[in-house]
């Protein structure tokens, strides 16, 4: 395993591109890679969480799962950030809808990021830390569905712990502070890009 940087990854260095495309589920990173990119490579099969670089409009770019939920996205986007110098990393997962105005196939872009996890306490913040995505990535997403003609909501959606829930009240009351859906990495992405000084969405 020369010039393999983590039991996570078996990338070698120069393998991944600058920007990635990030995915929950691995599966659907190899049907994008298949569907979308050309000379496509496969990097990584540990943990069969699958990894492939390509080109896209002749630029180079990556597509990995990154598994559910903050503790999974927060190990490998720190090692795409910390040990194979990745700037951007793009989640394109799903996510459940819970504003009014957020129907079935609607694109969100996530411009910040609440969360119930404790992913922050690591920092040791003298108070409470607002995850958002880069400026830039968010404006040229924006800008990109409008040309496309997709209906986009933009705003705050929740990053949770919590996939079965007990109380069922829970997400009336996240509405009601605007969020716009729930999903379960975002925040831990934002954070780990926020820390590296790399770009995330």
């Amino acid at each position: 395993m020369a010039n393999v940087p983590t039991p996570h990854n078996g990338a070698k260095q120069g393998e991944i591109a600058k920007t990635v495309l990030m995915p929950g589920d691995p599966l659907r990173a190899k049907f994008i890679a298949e569907q979308y990119l050309t000379d496509v490579t496969c990097f990584n099969t540990v943990r069969n969480m699958l990894g492939f670089t390509g080109t896209w409009n002749g630029k180079r770019v990556s597509v990995m799962g990154g598994g559910m939920g903050i503790p999974s996205i927060g190990i490998y986007s720190y090692e795409l950030y910390h040990m194979y110098d990745v700037d951007t990393i793009i989640r394109i997962g799903s996510a459940g809808g819970i504003a009014d105005h957020v129907h079935l196939k609607d694109l969100v872009i996530a411009m910040g990021a609440s969360t119930n996890s404790n992913y922050a306490a690591q920092y040791r913040l003298p108070g409470n830390y607002a995850p958002i995505a880069d400026f830039e990535l968010v404006k040229k997403a924006y800008e990109a569905a409008q040309a496309k003609g997709v209906h986009t909501a933009v705003g705050n959606i929740l990053s949770s712990d919590i996939f079965y829930g007990d109380d069922f009240s829970d997400n009336d009351r996240w509405k009601r502070m605007g969020i716009l859906a729930v999903e379960m990495e975002a925040a831990g992405l934002y954070m780990n890009a926020a820390r590296a000084g790399k770009k995330a969405l």
